[in-house]
């Protein structure tokens, strides 16, 4: 990638069981095995939206070809 970004990681159940916040570019996350789904959202996104680990995430809506 060549932005930063954040990442949460959910598990089969859709709760967060990892965040990664401001992952520059080139890095990469540790392995998060109980994690079934990863999020990439833009940076800041985490804060914003006050996500904290053991949270529950509900996704709506389709995947965009942006």
């Amino acid at each position: 990638m060549k932005f930063p970004i954040d990442v949460v990681f959910l598990d089969r159940q859709g709760r967060v069981v990892y965040l990664q916040e401001n992952l520059i570019p080139w890095r990469f996350t540790p392995i998060v095995r109980k994690a079934a789904t990863v999020v990439e959202l833009p940076p800041g996104s985490i804060e914003a939206g006050c996500i904290k680990s053991g949270d529950t995430l509900i996704l709506v809506g389709g995947v965009s070809n942006v």
